[in-house]
């Protein structure tokens, strides 16, 4: 398994292996991560990008959001997701999870998941797999900033571990 991580452009380059994880405060790369996950054995690939939006719950002119995360446990965890993708999804081949850190500007992507499959199903339970796991195993915060200030995400939950999803 290839793991990429943290903060450095290296984190951004296309791994040999079937796995791409990544935590950067670089633009992601959508498109090279896209074709990288196109794999002659899948007949599928599901791919999601969580883009900032200009609002929040209270917050309705959200101009920029700012990315923190624990990053000696993030880079692991997401390895796990990776892992756990693997053994509940035999079908799946290829699997990124890239997510960026800093701040972003509305429409930018904070995250993406990419995963290839032999087929369909496989591949989007596996993406919303990946997508619910980190929001709920990774210790990543946002920080909101609109026309009335600034402030931490209005959604903050419990950390759960990967087992429990």
């Amino acid at each position: 398994m290839d793991t990429l991580n943290s903060g450095s452009d290296s984190s951004l380059i296309m791994p040999d292996g079937d796995r791409w994880i990544a935590l950067t405060s670089e633009p992601l790369p959508l498109e090279a991560a896209m074709k990288w996950a196109v794999d002659p054995k899948c007949g599928a690939v599901v791919s999601f990008s969580g883009t900032v939006r200009n609002h929040s719950d209270g917050r309705p002119d959200v101009s920029l959001l700012e990315y923190e995360a624990y990053e000696e446990f993030v880079v692991p965890k997401f390895s796990e997701i990776a892992e756990t993708v693997a053994k509940q999804w035999p079908q799946v081949h290829k699997v990124a999870i890239l997510h960026r850190i800093g701040k972003m500007a509305v429409t930018e992507s904070s995250v993406f998941i990419v995963v290839s499959a032999e087929h369909r199903d496989s591949a989007f339970e596996a993406a919303k797999f990946c997508i619910d796991a980190l929001k709920a195993s990774a210790p990543i915060w946002k920080k909101e900033q609109w026309s009335g200030g600034s402030d931490w995400g209005s959604d903050p939950h419990e950390i759960v571990s990967v087992e429990e999803l």
